[in-house]
């Protein structure tokens, strides 16, 4: 597993980094410059990012919160004090794992596979609603299909769908986009 901690203390992060070392599966990344750290994290391509900020400022919070939201990877942070505002931020900004006052080296691997199970979770969420929006969006343009073809050619809606069905059958295409193919001829004829 490849591990990204960000710190700006050396100290901090070694403490991360020691709660890690009795685990052969990690290489670890230590960086320390907020600098470019999006493209860095981009050329080490982690697995997991652990960000340590002790007490940060509203402003480097939010810094790295764009960092988060500019990731698709499973975010762990630790913070030694936080308010209310600061966890629903995180939560926006997508951090799997938001730890305050918890840095302790025998707590960073469990903390490290919570971040990253509840990542996956949430990826498959977000997986699963998208394929939901993408079939609705698909059923919602083979009925306007239908309703299109059912005006046009004065046919019943099983007989527009069964064209729909057989030309795109005949052209070894897909339902959804024979459908999309109609709608789109239909507005360009000045269709509403």
């Amino acid at each position: 597993m490849r591990i990204a901690i960000v710190d700006e203390s050396a100290s901090r992060a070694a403490v991360i980094s020691e709660g890690l070392t009795a685990f052969d599966d990690c290489e670890i990344f230590i960086l320390t410059e907020r600098r470019g750290l999006v493209a860095r994290i981009g050329e080490i391509a982690p697995d997991i990012v652990l960000i340590d900020l002790g007490n940060p400022s509203r402003d480097v919070l939010e810094e790295y919160f764009a960092v988060s939201r500019a990731l698709a990877r499973p975010i762990a942070m630790f913070v030694d004090e936080s308010d209310d505002t600061a966890i629903a931020a995180s939560i926006e900004a997508g951090v799997s794992s938001y730890v305050v006052d918890g840095m302790a080296p025998h707590r960073i691997r469990p903390i490290l596979d919570l971040a990253v199970r509840r990542f996956n979770a949430f990826a498959r969420l977000q997986s699963d609603l998208a394929e939901a929006q993408g079939k609705l969006a698909e059923r919602e343009s083979v009925d306007r299909a239908k309703r299109i073809l059912m005006d046009t050619r004065r046919i019943t809606e099983p007989q527009a769908y069964a064209e729909l069905r057989k030309t795109a059958m005949d052209q070894g295409r897909r339902i959804a986009d024979i459908a999309e193919a109609v709608v789109t001829a239909h507005k360009l004829m000045g269709g509403v």
